[in-house]
């Protein structure tokens, strides 16, 4: 298929004025507080020796879909011969690869310029690329169909990008090998651009069928201590604008709960802790000790790798990323995997499914506002019954999706193998 016209726009642009993307890669990677030694990785230039045999490339963009695909890149990894090459976007990801990935090489995601491509895929030479629910770019699927490279687009979610402009979409995608999907429901959405109903497949969702998330025994003991005997809520994953949402509607709340806020980005804690200065709320941090002081309002998680702790000590979590535009929702499996019942925003463009799916089964409730949100927080604490309902039905819509993990690994299979002579 020949591309379009707004594809062929973009590969121009990036090639006569590629010093764009590279501007905004550098600032991102800043932003991110990424080291500054890894930057060239974002324009092509590897900072590791490729291994020799057959290398499989998993794109996943940041710590959402590396946590949902880890499972199935720890068992590519444990197939012979097979050595495995993870890239992220964002710093966060990075750290996540090297939690939950630690035998994995990692990289940044290079831009999308002909030079950043050419260098990235000149020296790691992948034997297959698996993109990560929908997070690739123009040049760098076209190359790859060009160099005749196994391409699959793993549990791929609801995308705006293929609403609005369908005919680019299937361009990039003509070269697929494999699709599968989070929900039944984007299957047709696959196959009207042009896929091969064989290629598309619905085998459950890569972020639900994971394991409980690791908890902390003796630090879960020592926030319930810090309750002192009050109910305990979470505010996990939020985003700027969130905390202000949520700090609105536990000054409403009375008696008030213990707050767990876990933001999405940690290193945003401090300007975090500054709004809660100027609020005049007691709070803790989880950098600084939790001690045995006073009791506080609000302790802030400010650490990776925390959320089974904080799913397991609360009674009731909101799921951050959907009370503001623009992050589009965060996965609920992890709270649902450790039946804490959920609330959630409206906006969830990126995990939609998911939502759905939990709001049918009762283990989550819509909030819209501060209002809201404090209605529902306080109405929920103050009845058991309906908590333990919803954590139940997290706990098996969860389950439902168990084994995924196995089925697309199958499908991988032709894509893994080495080519017959």
């Amino acid at each position: 298929m020949k591309p379009t016209l707004l594809l062929r726009l973009w590969l121009g642009l990036t090639r006569l004025a590629p010093g764009l993307p590279g501007l905004l890669a550098r600032r991102a990677h800043r932003r991110q507080g990424a080291d500054p030694a890894r930057l060239p990785e974002r324009f092509g230039h590897a900072s590791l020796a490729r291994p020799g045999g057959r290398l499989i490339w998993i794109h996943a963009a940041s710590v959402g879909e590396v946590v949902s695909v880890s499972a199935l890149a720890r068992r590519i990894a444990d197939l012979p011969g097979l050595q495995l090459l993870v890239t992220t976007a964002t710093a966060t990801g990075a750290a996540t690869v090297a939690r939950h990935l630690p035998g994995a090489l990692h990289q940044f995601l290079p831009v999308d310029t002909p030079g950043a491509v050419g260098r990235f895929l000149g020296h790691w030479r992948p034997d297959a690329a698996l993109f990560v629910e929908g997070d690739f770019w123009p040049r760098m699927m076209l190359t790859l169909a060009r160099q005749a490279i196994p391409v699959a687009l793993l549990n791929a979610r609801a995308s705006k990008t293929r609403e609005r402009v369908p005919r680019s979409m299937a361009v990039l995608l003509a070269g697929v090998d494999l699709v599968t999907v989070q929900a039944g429901s984007l299957r047709a959405e696959f196959l009207s651009l042009g896929i091969d109903q064989g290629q598309v497949h619905s085998v459950g969702n890569l972020k639900a069928d994971i394991p409980s998330p690791v908890v902390d025994d003796t630090h879960c003991a020592a926030l319930r201590r810090m309750a002192a005997g009050r109910p305990v809520w979470a505010a996990a994953l939020t985003h700027p604008g969130e905390e202000e949402i949520v700090l609105e509607a536990l000054a409403a709340l009375d008696p008030a709960p213990l707050l767990l806020l876990a933001p999405r980005h940690p290193d945003r804690a401090d300007a975090i802790s500054a709004g809660l200065q100027r609020r005049g709320l007691r709070f803790s941090r989880h950098s600084a000790g939790q001690g045995d002081g006073p009791p506080v309002q609000v302790h802030l998680i400010d650490a990776l790798g925390l959320m089974g702790d904080v799913y397991s000590v609360a009674d009731l979590a909101l799921i951050g990323g959907s009370l503001v535009e623009g992050p589009g929702g965060h996965a609920p499996y992890e709270a649902a995997a450790i039946g804490c019942p959920m609330l959630t925003g409206p906006h969830l463009r990126n995990a939609r499914a998911d939502y759905d799916a939990l709001l049918q089964a009762g283990a989550v409730r819509l909030v819209r506002d501060a209002g809201e949100l404090g209605r529902a927080v306080s109405d929920l604490l103050g009845d058991p019954a309906a908590l333990a309902a919803m954590r139940d039905a997290a706990r098996a819509e969860q389950q439902r999706h168990a084994g995924a993990t196995g089925r697309v690994l199958d499908l991988l299979t032709p894509i893994l193998a080495p080519p017959t002579t």
